[in-house]
């Protein structure tokens, strides 16, 4: 990584790399929330919580707020974080003795990670900033390693920083939103035209409508998922992050498709419960499970759940 290097200030300019990284958050949308950040970093919260924008863009925001706790370029020197210094740049990398990323991306958050992570909690951190904990999609927390992070939760830590990211709260327990500060970021924007261009996106759109369609009236999805030449993993998955996705719009009051509105008419018990099956979905679907019988069984669960709150 490059030392500081003079431009028009002595602030050093983040690699390539770190710039690509760290561009969602600083999209001009995120401002308002960057400015909170930099309140709170004078007294920093043992446990944050962001909610609200992308999946990028949360892990973003996270890192930004690892960098600003942890930067060692002198406020003479320019504005923190820098993003180019060594704290900051292996803040961003994952690389920083004082850092722990828990990704729960593509499976779920387990105990034995949190495990991990509660052994070396009892000690100071090992340089001069904050250690930082971050739980990625926390949402795929098992319900024992959830319990586990509970429990270091309760007990002050002085010079650790917890970093909880979800789609929104309400997939999280409530023991873990109620001991948290709440950041919300600028929610997803609709794709609106440019989705409906896309022809892999109206491919997920079809198969949304469907899943739709099915869940009110029963028929039409068993002969979609019967054809082999319509689906195939890749399908499977931009059909799941594609619900995923009309999840959130529900929840945030962002309806525009079928399975929106659908998943619109539910309550946050239910939410978290599909949340938990396309997480399951999304799981089987990285270990090769056939896609067929995954669609399946998504659409069996969803249909159960919401005639279930009927």
């Amino acid at each position: 990584m490059s030392s500081h290097t003079s431009v028009d200030d002595t602030a050093a300019r983040p690699s390539l790399e770190l710039e690509h990284i760290m561009a969602p958050a600083l999209a001009s949308r995120h401002a308002r929330v960057r400015g909170f950040l930099h309140r709170l970093a004078a007294n920093p919260p043992q446990v944050l919580l962001m909610e609200g924008g992308t999946v990028e863009e949360r892990a973003a925001m996270s890192f930004y707020w690892a960098a600003l706790l942890n930067c060692t370029l002198n406020e003479s020197e320019g504005p923190r974080p820098c993003l180019a210094c060594s704290a900051c740049a292996q803040m961003i990398a994952c690389r920083h003795r004082d850092m722990f990323f828990l990704d729960g991306r593509e499976e779920s958050i387990k105990i034995d990670d949190v495990r991990a992570v509660r052994g070396v909690l009892g000690e100071p951190p090992r340089d001069n900033g904050q250690r930082m904990v971050i739980l990625c999609e926390a949402q795929s927390l098992g319900i024992e390693a959830a319990n586990a992070l509970l429990k270091s939760l309760e007990e002050p830590r002085p010079g650790t920083s917890f970093v909880l990211l979800a789609p929104q709260r309400e997939r999280l327990l409530p023991t873990l939103v109620s001991r948290s500060w709440v950041l919300t970021l600028a929610w997803p924007e609709s794709h609106g035209a440019e989705a409906s261009a896309d022809p892999l996106e109206a491919q997920a759109a079809e198969w949304g409508d469907a899943l739709s369609e099915f869940a009110r009236t029963g028929t039409g999805w068993f002969q979609r998922t019967a054809s082999k030449s319509s689906l195939d993993n890749g399908v499977a998955q931009r059909v799941v992050v594609y619900c995923q996705r009309e999840l959130v719009a529900a929840i945030t009051g962002n309806v525009h498709s079928e399975l929106a509105r659908l998943f619109a008419g539910m309550d946050s018990l239910v939410h978290r419960r599909v949340d938990e099956v396309l997480a399951e979905c999304q799981e089987s679907l990285v270990y090769n499970v056939n896609p067929a019988i995954v669609m399946d069984w998504l659409a069996t669960r969803v249909t159960l759940l919401c005639r279930a709150r009927r």
